[in-house]
């Protein structure tokens, strides 16, 4: 579903991401460890289009419909509308946007480019009111300015309720398990369990195992210096809450 070769990216000069590869295929869970600095959060707005991030050589291909796209030709919400969803690590509030209000031109905009029909109001407040359950968010946070007064755990949720909505094919989590209780991770990872096909994949960012004992990861990359330096399965992050990442 995704193939990234030889990726080397700079930011304000700093070279961030080094020759760094990766195949992810559809139906499968992968995660991304490593310590603070080695690229993981850059690795995420890569993908998503980032204007910041400059991409030095390499390059991300996207299967879709047995079609291979060019990642890095489109714009940022030309991935999106591509199937590419990215759950950012700080969501931003949005003062005077009505949540409903984005949630629903989001929604409109991938019918347009999918061809399918649009929903009236109507319908589609009955489509968010049934998933902003599912996030166990009050529906009184559809009708606030977007992400606006939400602590850090209602945003995370916020931001699931998009993936809900869009259904991607590739989700990216950048550290969603950052900042949650343990109820709100309960609440978050149920969601993507269920959401979880054979038809989609996820790549979890985080520091943590946590998150890793409620959404089983196929795949366990460690990323240090901009490069992945080992690749393993659940046993790896067990290895990693013994030992740090001084051992790599």
């Amino acid at each position: 579903m995704l193939e990234i070769k030889n990726l080397n990216v700079s930011v304000e000069g700093t070279k961030v991401l080094k020759d760094f590869s990766l195949s992810i295929e559809p139906g499968t869970v992968h995660a991304i460890m490593g310590p603070n600095g080695s690229g993981k959060s850059t690795l995420s707005k890569v993908i998503a289009g980032h204007p910041d991030y400059k991409v030095e050589s390499g390059s991300i291909e996207f299967e879709k419909d047995f079609n291979k796209i060019d990642l890095l030709e489109l714009d940022p919400h030309e991935r999106s509308l591509n199937g590419i969803f990215l759950a950012n690590q700080y969501p931003v509030e949005v003062p005077g946007i009505n949540n409903l209000d984005f949630l629903k031109e989001s929604f409109n905009n991938h019918c347009k480019f999918q061809g399918a029909s649009e929903p009236t109001d109507q319908e589609f407040e009955k489509l968010a009111l049934k998933n902003i359950d599912r996030v166990s968010l009050s529906p009184q946070f559809l009708y606030r300015g977007l992400n606006e007064g939400f602590s850090g755990g209602e945003k995370k949720r916020n931001e699931i309720l998009q993936m809900l909505l869009l259904n991607p094919a590739f989700s990216i989590f950048d550290e969603t398990d950052s900042g949650l209780d343990i109820d709100s991770l309960k609440v978050v990872t149920n969601c993507l369990n269920e959401a979880k096909s054979s038809e989609n994949a996820f790549l979890l960012i985080t520091h943590y195992k946590r998150i890793l004992d409620f959404i089983k990861p196929d795949f366990i990359h460690i990323l240090k210096d901009g490069k992945i330096v080992k690749t393993g399965d659940i046993s790896l992050a067990n290895e990693l809450e013994k030992k740090g990442y001084d051992w790599l």
